[in-house]
């Protein structure tokens, strides 16, 4: 039996695809991380579909304001395309950033609609949030609070986001909605409707293909639903793939470069300001937190690769915002998308981005991901994001309660800050109670005393 010895000669296209990744790998750091091309991609790709949905949300909460959809779409594709580009290719976290939409729905009906603010004026105060949110994070106050961020608050900041995540693609597809009679605020929506069907079925299916470890299962998931609501879902239309974008509004101007800076520096609107940055500070950077811890992308210490990097990704990007005509920016909890299918390197937020920036001449396709498509990996990744509870130190009972604590209001209330806010008063009255005052820090009790102040003046979102 003859044996073929002849040497195997790699074709042109082979050799470029080589180097490609090779060039990649090194960039990126990739099988220093545990990772690999393919998967980055899977990664980036299932972040976007998780996220897409932005660029529906937004425009339609801004255009209710007064602000032109379409315009507030291009804006919308271009702060997330360049917060995820910066991100991937600056800091190298598995990260992307987009319009936060708690920020976004604060824009639009509580400073454009409730206090009558002019378009251009509320994109002059997105605009200066953006620059002192910036400057908090280069003088290194944002990584000093990162910094004092006790162990049970940091783990019960991730918990809180993923029962966060739970509800928000829960209540989407209609699973969970507001309850219309006395008693709890939520209650069980249609079970038997079709997007709640899908919904559980996809997290059951997701559940099966990540034990067989199938690469790339979630995004096959949202494809799969995807095509079943196109084929029998009325709601999912096709209307085309391809759109040529518009930078004019309907009344021909610009949103670009149209903030009023000097009419957002007024008594009347900088309050305004400080809630934005105070809000921004607390929930970007216990978001960021997670998604750093559920990825394993702690050093040895305990602090966040590249942190003070990302940190300030985060926050240019919110200038950004103000600059093109869309709402603050931050990174997105549905990043933890990303992380779950293997995302940890900044291929995966760059393919984010690079997406966001197609997206741009593909507006008909968004329509085309229902949010039933991709509630099934968010409600996933909030289950993975709960297993933080294993991480609690209950030998020390008042910094793990307190980490609790801090988990389940942001749930109750659906708001990050305010459950951060009563976890540090909690640690801090239950150590004096406790006599463990030698277990505080200034830190602690400076950010303690800061929350507090910035609740009980009325400025909380």
């Amino acid at each position: 039996m003859s044996q073929d010895n002849t040497p195997q000669i790699d074709t042109p296209s082979s050799e470029v695809t080589s180097n490609f990744e090779s060039k990649l790998d090194k960039f990126f750091k990739i099988k220093q991380r545990g990772s690999s091309v393919k998967t980055e991609l899977i990664a980036g790709l299932t972040t976007f579909l998780a996220m897409v949905y932005s660029v529906i949300v937004v425009p339609s909460m801004l255009s209710a304001a007064g602000f032109d959809a379409g315009a507030v779409f291009i804006a919308t594709c271009l702060v997330a395309a360049f917060g995820s580009l910066l991100m991937g290719l600056w800091v190298n976290l598995p990260m992307a950033i987009g319009c936060a939409i708690s920020l976004t729905a604060f824009t639009a009906f509580s400073l454009v609609i409730g206090q009558g603010v002019s378009i251009e004026v509320a994109l002059g105060a997105v605009f200066i949030m953006g620059i002192t949110f910036t400057l908090i994070t280069v003088t290194g106050i944002r990584q000093w609070i990162l910094s004092n961020l006790p162990i049970g608050i940091a783990h019960g900041t991730g918990i809180g986001i993923g029962l966060f995540l739970l509800l928000i693609a829960a209540d989407s597809t209609g699973l969970i909605v507001k309850n219309s009679h006395a008693g709890l605020p939520i209650a069980l929506g249609n079970i038997d409707s079709f997007s709640a069907v899908m919904s559980v079925l996809g997290l059951a299916a997701i559940f099966g293909l990540e034990k067989k470890r199938i690469p790339g299962g979630i995004l096959l998931v949202i494809i799969a639903i995807s095509t079943i609501g196109l084929l029998f879902d009325p709601a999912v239309t096709y209307n085309g793939f391809f759109a040529l974008p518009s930078l004019e509004t309907a009344q021909g101007g610009s949103l670009i470069g149209s903030m009023d800076i000097m009419g957002a520096l007024t008594p009347t609107i900088l309050p305004v300001v400080i809630a934005l940055v105070m809000t921004a500070v607390f929930d970007a950077t216990g978001t960021i937190r997670a998604l750093a811890g559920q990825a394993n992308l702690l050093d040895k210490n305990g602090q966040i690769i590249n942190g003070g990097k990302a940190l300030t990704a985060d926050s240019v990007s919110s200038v950004v915002a103000g600059f093109v005509g869309g709402a603050p920016a931050a990174v997105y909890i549905e990043s933890a998308a990303g992380t779950a299918a293997g995302g940890k390197t900044g291929l995966t937020a760059t393919v984010v981005g690079v997406l966001f920036l197609v997206m741009i001449f593909f507006s008909p396709v968004s329509y085309l991901v229902p949010a039933y498509a991709t509630a099934p990996a968010l409600m996933y990744v909030g289950l993975l994001m709960l297993s933080n509870v294993s991480k609690l130190d209950f030998d020390d009972s008042v910094d793990a309660l307190s980490g609790l604590v801090c988990a389940v209001f942001i749930i109750l209330s659906a708001n990050i800050v305010t459950g951060i806010m009563i976890g540090f008063t909690t640690l801090v009255v239950g150590r004096i109670f406790a006599g463990e005052f030698k277990k505080l820090n200034f830190g602690i009790v400076a950010i303690t005393i800061a929350l507090i102040v910035f609740y009980v003046g009325g400025w909380a979102i």
